[in-house]
């Protein structure tokens, strides 16, 4: 159940910066952009910021804006802001030895972004290096790797209940990274496809096109081509908005035979553009209902130029029960249980 801070506030303990000592230094999962005053912005979904440090009390600053956030201390929720304005919260008696405190930002953003304002630990307490994991993943998709709605146990939502119901830690990609002890960052925008989105909305505004953005909604800042994040396994989503509505009059395809063919060639090209910025990572492509022949195609493609590059890996069989017929809980799983199948045969 999510909280609303007004109702949280009881629970916690309002400070302000003046009576934290301590900065501590995250790790952070995902894009961000810092901020001139500190902290940083974010927009895409499944950002999360770590901090270790040994001490009785930490606070945790940020502004949520129209996203939902979790706090959590040693792996426990706390709390979940849902609404805009900045917070800082205390949280004390947390006991004696190492602590982790962790923020995740559980809902899309289409258009805006949240900001993180930082972690400090109080009197007596001690900064720590932040965690660190020994893989990395990115995961590239729709809707599916957002976690739309994935909280609800319902097909129909209004759009403020799929703006609530939506919870990206839920979804196969963090709990893939989880079992591969990885960090992650997650890159998906929910209707966005290969070449087409859903419906055949936002022409020319494909996953590809939105991909070098550092806030989904914002076309700049971008990706800094040359940055040090490197992911040993690139696992991308896309084909269910591509193939999901009939092509309509006045689309740039004659045909759906015309779409695939365009799919295939721009999905091949797009996972040669990623092998050429990040030559370290091997490739999971997933290999829905409506699009399997053709990602298995894409798979082929790549690999005759490079052995082993890419995998298509067959996901089918899904209930599909929570909003707008997308994926479920259970769902979110058993997908993440095919991948972390053949993750661990392409993983050193």
């Amino acid at each position: 159940m999510r909280f609303l801070f007004l109702a949280a506030v009881a629970a916690l303990a309002l400070s302000s910066p003046a009576a934290a000592q301590t900065a501590l230094t995250p790790n952070i999962g995902g894009r961000v952009v810092a901020l001139p005053e500190g902290g940083y912005d974010f927009g895409w979904p499944g950002v999360y910021f770590e901090g270790r440090f040994t001490g009785r009390s930490v606070e945790v600053a940020v502004d949520p804006q129209l996203d939902h956030l979790a706090v959590s201390i040693d792996g426990k929720v706390r709390t979940e802001l849902d609404l805009p304005g900045v917070a800082r919260m205390s949280f004390d008696d947390l006991g004696p030895g190492e602590h982790v405190v962790r923020v995740d930002k559980l809902t899309e953003s289409q258009t805006g972004s949240a900001r993180f304002l930082g972690f400090t630990v109080g009197k007596g307490g001690q900064a720590l290096p932040p965690p660190s994991r020994s893989r990395r993943i990115e995961v590239i998709g729709d809707s599916h790797t957002v976690g739309y709605g994935v909280r609800a146990a319902k097909h129909s939502c209004t759009q403020a209940e799929i703006h609530d119901l939506t919870d990206t830690s839920l979804a196969f990609g963090p709990i893939l990274a989880r079992r591969l002890d990885a960090d992650y960052r997650i890159v998906a925008f929910s209707g966005r496809g290969v070449v087409r989105n859903y419906g055949g909305a936002a022409p020319g505004q494909s996953l590809p096109v939105l991909y070098s953005r550092m806030i989904p909604g914002q076309a700049e800042p971008s990706m800094d081509p040359a940055e040090a994040w490197r992911p040993d396994l690139i696992v991308i989503g896309l084909g269910t908005n591509d193939f999901s509505t009939p092509v309509a009059p006045g689309e740039a395809w004659a045909d759906e035979t015309a779409l695939r063919a365009d799919y295939r060639r721009a999905y091949a090209a797009f996972v040669r553009d990623l092998a050429r910025r990040q030559p370290q990572a091997r490739f999971l492509l997933i290999a829905g209902d409506s699009f399997a022949a053709d990602v298995e195609q894409v798979a082929s493609a790549v690999d005759a130029e490079a052995p082993g590059l890419a995998t298509p890996v067959r996901i089918t069989g899904m209930d599909l029960g929570a909003c707008d017929w997308h994926p479920s809980v259970a769902d979110q799983r058993m997908m993440a249980d095919r991948l972390e199948e053949a993750a661990r045969v392409v993983l050193p």
